[in-house]
């Protein structure tokens, strides 16, 4: 994970957004025909419908935070579902606490 990665990930409202709803998916997300919201993610549907973007602007957002390592993707018959990787989330504000 390069925090150069991060912080680009981080620079968009959007992407903020997406990542404060997958910390509470129950509570921004309807329930889903396939897959428990927590333990595989939230459909990229939800996502896109709740951000009010098309299903190809949301995947491109998606990538940038899954490439930062922020988000994990998991396929479940022809969707994907994201959730956060708190891990990682734990991992770099514990990095951010660094003297400059």
């Amino acid at each position: 994970m390069y925090k150069a990665d991060i912080f680009q990930a981080l620079a968009n409202e959007r992407r903020l957004q997406i990542l404060q709803w997958l910390k509470d998916p129950r509570a921004h997300f309807p329930p889903q025909m396939e897959g428990d919201l927590v333990a595989d993610g939230v459909c990229s549907l939800f996502i896109a419908d709740k951000v009010g973007l098309s299903q190809s602007t949301l995947s491109e957002h998606m990538r940038v935070l899954c490439s930062s390592g922020l988000v994990k993707a998991k396929r479940i018959k022809q969707w994907t579902f994201y959730k956060r990787d708190e891990g990682a989330i734990e991992d770099f504000l514990r990095e951010l606490n660094v003297d400059l």
